[in-house]
């Protein structure tokens, strides 16, 4: 079941975050998070178009998917961030296309979004297919614009207009 996300999420969204950080260059954070740290980025969400959506399995959340804000400028107020993130257990289940095709179904519907990005490490093959799968396009590489896991690595970013 894919629902909007309440605070009582959080610590599962932070453990499904923090594997990701210490395992993966799904993201460029470095240091686990704690669930007050990470307090901020989960009230950001649920308002204006940036929503936050939990998935839920047999009473557990195992995967997340929202959109934030792009930059902080208002003529960004249209385009919206993507991140989908499944729990390692939990991945290969088809998890990540729903929460993909939910949260672009929803944004088709919001009239306040046009475009939809997401910034992927570019050594991410499995994202990177998922969203060419869902019409996203390649619209620029910025090499070594990271350093994890002692190497610098590339982004690329996806765009999708919805409107």
């Amino acid at each position: 079941m894919i629902r909007v996300a309440d605070i009582n999420d959080l610590p599962a969204m932070v453990e499904i975050y923090n594997y990701e950080i210490i395992n993966t260059l799904a993201t460029f954070a470095l240091d686990e998070m704690t669930v007050e740290e990470r307090k901020p980025w989960f009230e950001e969400h649920n308002k204006d178009n940036h929503p936050l959506f939990a998935y839920e399995l047999d009473g557990k959340v195992v995967g997340y998917v929202s959109l934030s804000s792009y930059r902080n400028m208002q003529a960004y107020c249209s385009t919206v961030e993507l991140s989908v993130y499944v729990h390692h257990e939990f991945q290969g289940r088809g998890i990540g296309n729903e929460m993909m095709e939910f949260i672009l179904d929803y944004a088709k519907k919001d009239p306040t979004i046009h475009m939809v990005i997401s910034v992927i490490t570019s050594v991410n093959e499995k994202s990177i297919k998922m969203h060419e799968k869902f019409g996203f396009t390649f619209c620029g590489k910025i090499p070594e614009a990271g350093f994890k896991f002692g190497e610098y690595r590339d982004i690329v970013n996806y765009c999708l207009i919805v409107d």
